[in-house]
């Protein structure tokens, strides 16, 4: 994640920043088959009339399908009372069982690297680590207050959860909302953002930090947001400190005492195998579901004056579909595009709320199935800010100093 530029940089980037708007254009492609290396297409109202041009771009970047632009005059609220009410009931029995879920999976995860061999430890470490992200899920849910009626409970068990993955759960919940409330705007969201040429200039350690952040180190990125955000008390507003205080205090205390404890029990290997590369795991899936979640060459982050809420969160948000184990241990959080219509809507809805969204705005969706072509486009192209074509990789900016996205293209498969 990129620290916020001062006040006077915000104000230059917001005035070279032009209003730009979708054509329409959907496509639908299941099967890819042809290998296309992978590159920003500039997004342009001639491109988008060609149907030809437009199947390119959707092998180009690994989806199934780009939607339309959502109108103008389509509203947030519109699309939320299409939405089946049910889905935005909360169940304490599938609550409950999702926390089962993760519990469980967590435990046989320990297990699994008590008992492996070396050889496999990294399947143990997989599994382990996504399943400690369906505890993020779960204070996820706590957070948006779709896991119980009762908030205390929410925001004890949001804590808890929170606690094994060093997240102050206030801090980040402040944050989030933030996300949500400003989803894509160039400036004020919080998450994934493209960076400012000015960032580019401002230092050469700056430069190659950033062009190894958002090139081969983007998939443990997280972990930059993670410090940099939620535990600094100055990004926080007087009203939210106190609580921040206490999420702070909880965090420390974990620390204080469960990594001395982890330690003393298995000694600093034990430490390693048992929480660091679970850990390292669950930063991956963070940042994976992030960035797939935004990022794509043809989605763009807009100024707060040309931002629509109805656009960002339905046709600025990316469904994406990943292998079924992933999916249950991370309790469908990649079914992305109703919880940023609602973020009131519980976890195991999300589904549910999708179908719906596919049969009353489904060609305004954009789909995706998890493969290395979509992975390899955002790691290797959407970089820096650009009015024209949103994104303009490393490479045009700083040519000499992008040998490691060189070096990432060549490496990464490009299969769909």
């Amino acid at each position: 994640m990129v620290q916020k530029a001062s006040k006077k940089k915000d104000m230059h980037c917001l005035a070279v920043h032009q209003r730009r708007r979708h054509c329409p254009i959907i496509f639908s492609s299941k099967k890819l088959i042809k290998v296309v290396q992978a590159s920003v297409i500039p997004i342009s109202p001639s491109l988008l009339a060609n149907d030809v041009q437009r199947i390119d771009m959707c092998k180009t970047y690994g989806f199934m399908k780009i939607g339309e632009a959502v109108p103008n005059n389509v509203t947030l609220k519109d699309i939320i009372t299409t939405l089946p009410k049910k889905v935005f009931e909360i169940d304490d029995i599938k609550a409950w069982r999702s926390v089962l879920v993760s519990v469980v999976s967590y435990v046989l995860g320990i297990l699994m690297i008590a008992k492996a061999p070396w050889y496999l430890l990294l399947l143990a470490w997989a599994w382990t680590g996504t399943a400690v992200t369906g505890f993020f899920v779960i204070g996820h849910d706590c957070a948006h207050r779709s896991f119980s009626r009762n908030k205390l409970v929410e925001d004890i068990v949001g804590t808890l959860a929170f606690l094994p993955l060093i997240y102050p759960y206030e801090s980040w919940r402040f944050k989030h909302d933030k996300h949500h409330a400003k989803t894509n705007m160039l400036l004020e969201d919080t998450a994934w953002h493209p960076i400012f040429k000015e960032e580019i200039d401002a230092s050469p350690l700056l430069r190659k930090s950033l062009i190894f952040g958002y090139g081969p180190l983007r998939p443990w990125m997280s972990i930059a947001h993670w410090l940099m955000w939620h535990f600094d008390l100055k990004k926080f507003k007087p009203n939210e400190v106190g609580r921040v205080k206490i999420s702070l205090a909880c965090v420390f205390a974990f620390i204080a005492i469960g990594w001395p404890l982890i330690i003393y029990k298995t000694g600093i290997v034990g430490w390693i195998k048992f929480w660091l590369m679970p850990w390292l795991v669950y930063h991956f899936w963070m940042s994976t579901f992030t960035m797939v979640h935004h990022t794509a060459p043809h989605i763009p982050f807009k100024a707060s004056d040309e931002w629509n809420a109805a656009q960002a969160q339905l046709n600025g948000t990316v469904h994406c579909n990943y292998p079924r184990w992933i999916e249950v241990l991370c309790h469908d959080i990649n079914v992305h595009i109703p919880h940023h219509i609602s973020p009131r809507i519980p976890s195991y809805n999300l589904r549910e709320a999708h179908l719906s969204l596919q049969q009353n705005w489904g060609k305004y969706l954009n789909e995706a199935n998890w493969n290395w072509r979509l992975m390899k486009t955002i790691m290797t192209t959407c970089h820096v800010y650009n009015k024209e074509k949103y994104y303009i990789p490393f490479e045009e900016i700083a040519p000499d100093e992008s040998q490691p996205l060189a070096c990432l293209r060549n490496f990464m498969p490009d299969h769909a």
